[in-house]
């Protein structure tokens, strides 16, 4: 099989169908790596071949980002929002190489990002929805600035989305989540906002809502 764009961990359906299987692809946060997500895995509904992508940037002295995060005293915390453009365009790129090089349903893709992993679901999912069927985005937010939205609003009919965040988040405020309905609304997307009370992670309950969710999606 030729290289692929990004490093990654693969667990294939373990129900066998007629049809091509789809795509559930994770996208870890700032500072982690594919082993993180992938520890969900075993748990997920068994007709998905599973993809965990590596993020393509070493952060020492370990783990990965899918861009720059600054942080200085006068100007708080910032991203590098032309690299978090270049990693959506690298997302996009994979999803085809995947699709192609492991014979998936390319019409039948799942992005589950969690934190960055997640506001990168939201950037690939609304600027190329007809890659993305669903997206499950945990304890992130939408940022506008990586995202162009599509004005046929016909285009987002099939998309459907889970999101999820924790209450006492110190990493990324659920406030910051609770805002993501009123860009979504005028698209056309629902997405009910569940939030648990833990902080910046997936509380077991959580998890098996989204698998829940999954499994009617």
């Amino acid at each position: 099989m030729a290289q692929l764009s990004l490093e990654h961990l693969i667990q294939k359906p373990k129900k066998a169908s007629e049809n091509k299987p789809p795509l559930l692809l994770l996208l870890h946060g700032y500072g982690s790596n594919e082993q993180d997500l992938f520890s969900f895995a075993p748990e997920l509904p068994e007709e998905y071949f599973v993809i965990s992508a590596k993020a393509p940037m070493p952060m020492q002295p370990y783990g990965n980002a899918w861009y720059t995060i600054h942080w200085d005293a006068s100007n708080g915390k910032w991203s590098d929002d032309e690299e978090a453009i270049e990693a959506r365009e690298l997302i996009k790129k994979f999803i085809d190489e995947v699709v192609t090089a492991y014979d998936l349903d390319g019409s039948n893709v799942t992005l589950l990002g969690f934190s960055q992993g997640c506001i990168l679901s939201y950037a690939v999912a609304l600027t190329y929805p007809e890659k993305i069927k669903n997206v499950i985005a945990l304890s992130g937010y939408i940022n506008e600035a990586i995202i162009e939205p599509k004005t046929d609003l016909s285009l987002y009919e099939h998309l459907s989305i889970f999101s999820s965040h924790g209450t006492v988040d110190q990493v990324i405020p659920v406030e910051a989540a609770r805002k993501i309905q009123s860009y979504l609304t005028p698209l056309g997307i629902e997405a009910k906002l569940h939030e648990y009370p833990v902080g910046h992670g997936v509380a077991p309950q959580n998890f098996y809502d989204l698998k829940d969710w999954l499994l009617k999606h």
